[in-house]
């Protein structure tokens, strides 16, 4: 196996019931510590693949590795950060953060002091005490970045998580996910309909089609490291990737 593979799967097949098959013939491959980013039309199963890499879906064929070993529900060095920052109510944004580290079982010394670096890095100092009801939209979602960065898993499994916020905020969480990224060493995949998005965060961008096939085209971001998303927006490099994507969405759809 190639040690420096984080993520294989090899002729994945994925039904949904007797009578559809979601998924078919599928192949991905993630190096240790790479970023990609998986784009496509609705329908096109990018999130089924993330649940399968998460364990939460069978494969009906074909073989899905994480750090050499097969999926299961739970994994301890994987994190799955949704769609919707599903913070706890009861608990205020340190509360929160410091949640996954206890089911951890890190001590109440420790839970304090990663949940305050975490909550620091991502700007969130001034609201360590507030309630989620208290809070943005945009404020919601640092904490669950910061929740999920403060367990320092290994892999990153992302949906869309960021689908929800108007697009200054997207922007300054962008910088804020890549600074957490940048130092964690982790392996992410990220699923969004965004090409914007896409080409600003990752390594690679992999466009899935709509018929159930799994990744048609790939596109390598040669954007230097570290970023800013708001930088990017006058970098040509940054708008050639983004037209270029756009063709191949375009071509997967058909």
């Amino acid at each position: 196996m190639n040690a420096s593979l984080d993520i294989s799967v090899r002729g994945l097949d994925v039904n949904f019931g007797q009578a559809r098959n979601v998924l078919t013939g599928v192949e991905l491959a993630v190096r240790r510590g790479e970023f990609v980013a998986l784009i496509g039309a609705s329908g096109c199963g990018k999130t089924t693949l993330l649940n399968v890499i998460a364990g939460l879906v069978p494969v009906a064929a074909g073989t899905v590795t994480i750090g050499g070993a097969p999926p299961v529900a739970g994994r301890g060095d994987i994190c799955y950060v949704l769609a919707r920052d599903a913070l706890l109510p009861w608990r205020t944004v340190t509360g929160n953060v410091e949640y996954g580290l206890e089911l951890s079982g890190v001590g109440r010394e420790e839970r304090a002091r990663r949940a305050a670096t975490y909550i620091d890095k991502v700007g969130l100092a001034a609201a360590r005490d507030l309630y989620p009801s208290r809070l943005s939209q945009g404020m919601r979602q640092r904490a669950s970045l910061a929740r999920a960065f403060a367990v320092g898993r290994s892999v990153y499994l992302m949906d869309e998580p960021f689908s929800a916020l108007d697009s200054q905020t997207k922007l300054t969480l962008h910088d804020q996910l890549l600074g957490l990224w940048e130092t964690s060493g982790a392996t992410v995949v990220f699923v969004t309909h965004d090409i914007g998005e896409a080409i600003t965060l990752a390594d690679r961008v992999l466009v899935m089609s709509k018929k159930g096939i799994g990744v048609v085209d790939e596109i390598h971001v040669d954007l230097a490291r570290p970023r800013s998303a708001e930088a990017l927006q006058a970098d040509e490099r940054y708008h050639d990737l983004y037209r270029r994507t756009w063709t191949a969405l375009k071509a997967s759809a058909q």
